[in-house]
């Protein structure tokens, strides 16, 4: 795995060098969108957007992996990462901002979301996180994208910490809600106070199987009790729960998010060729890319306080406390805060 990732480095850096005699003999698009981060992302009223414009598919590593685009094809790349149980739509109004404001916005469906789909009937369903960090390396690859500014929240912040940690050569910078999450199984067995083990209640219920059946039939019933959890104080309306729960409808999403979490408890294994990235985020790495970690003000998931992780950034950083009653899905109900981050991350 690791020497598969070499050789696209190495390729990389074949592009790299054109790219810098391309911008010596005239002012492409990089330097557009670094004028342009100068501006104050506009003041953007929540739901405006309702979808993209298109989805696209590609073949990525084990994948076919469908996502959304927004901005020129040769602006400098922005990859907006999404959690569960959300999708795509968590960033439809962020997209069109940061279009505007310079950037090309690619926003993939995870694995075992939307129309993300297995190129074999024999991968592992397999919902560890070097496997989904990997899946958007892979994209980079598909896509000719060197390098990008990697955002997330959720599921996506996991994997978008692990690209920085990982592979920092292919991220620019960093927007990560709720800040370091990279995972350690050893420090996952170990037992939390009862309070704290609560607030995890959906993580031992798909331990079971009566879990697995239960997310299988309720699966939108269940994710919009998450959403309501997660973000008290957002009032989505129906037609935005059901425009991203039509994502959970992918033939591999119950076996990938029940995977997802007995990983982490120990309860499922691996695959053994993400043993050596897995070994290393054991180690939980320091991120050195410039970083910009946001909180919410009301975010009802479990999350880790800012105090915590400051120290895992080690390069330019800073951390935003988004006020205004503002969830877990940060991004949705506060896309002119989360845009604006990606911009400032960019000239940190």
């Amino acid at each position: 795995m690791t020497g598969e990732f070499n050789l696209r480095r190495r390729r990389f850096m074949g592009v790299a060098a054109l790219t810098v005699a391309a911008a010596h003999f005239g002012v492409g698009r990089a330097a557009l969108a670094k004028s342009t981060s100068e501006a104050r992302i506009p003041a953007t009223t929540p739901g405006t957007n309702t979808s993209f414009a298109a989805i696209k598919q590609i073949d990525a590593g084990v994948l076919n992996i469908g996502y959304a685009e927004a901005g020129a094809s040769d602006a400098p790349v922005v990859i907006l990462l999404h959690g569960w149980p959300y999708d795509i739509h968590t960033y439809v109004d962020v997209a069109p901002l940061l279009a505007k404001a310079g950037y090309r916005v690619v926003v993939p469906y995870l694995r075992g979301y939307g129309t993300t789909r297995f190129l074999s009937p024999d991968t592992p369903r397999n919902g560890q996180q070097a496997a989904i960090a990997a899946d958007i390396v892979a994209l980079m690859d598909a896509l000719g994208i060197e390098k990008a500014v990697i955002a997330g929240c959720d599921w996506g912040a996991r994997t978008a910490n692990i690209i920085a940690a990982l592979w920092p050569e292919r991220c620019k910078a960093l927007v990560s809600v709720s800040g370091y999450l990279i995972g350690n199984r050893e420090t996952n067995k170990k037992p939390l106070p009862p309070k704290a083990e609560l607030a995890w209640w959906y993580q031992f219920y798909f331990a079971t199987e009566r879990g697995r059946a239960g997310y299988e039939q309720y699966r939108k019933d269940f994710a919009k009790l998450i959403w309501q959890l997660a973000s008290p104080k957002w009032n989505f309306d129906d037609a935005t729960f059901d425009r991203s729960a039509a994502a959970l409808d992918n033939p591999d999403h119950v076996d990938i998010t029940v995977n997802n979490y007995r990983w982490r408890i120990s309860l499922a294994d691996g695959e053994s060729k993400y043993d050596g990235l897995e070994n290393r985020l054991a180690e939980l790495p320091v991120i050195d890319v410039p970083t910009i970690t946001l909180e919410g003000d009301a975010n009802g998931a479990p999350h880790p306080e800012p105090a915590a992780y400051a120290k895992k950034c080690s390069g330019k950083y800073e951390h935003r406390l988004i006020s205004g009653g503002i969830g877990h899905n940060l991004p949705q109900e506060a896309p002119q805060a989360f845009a604006q981050a990606v911009v400032d991350v960019d000239r940190l």
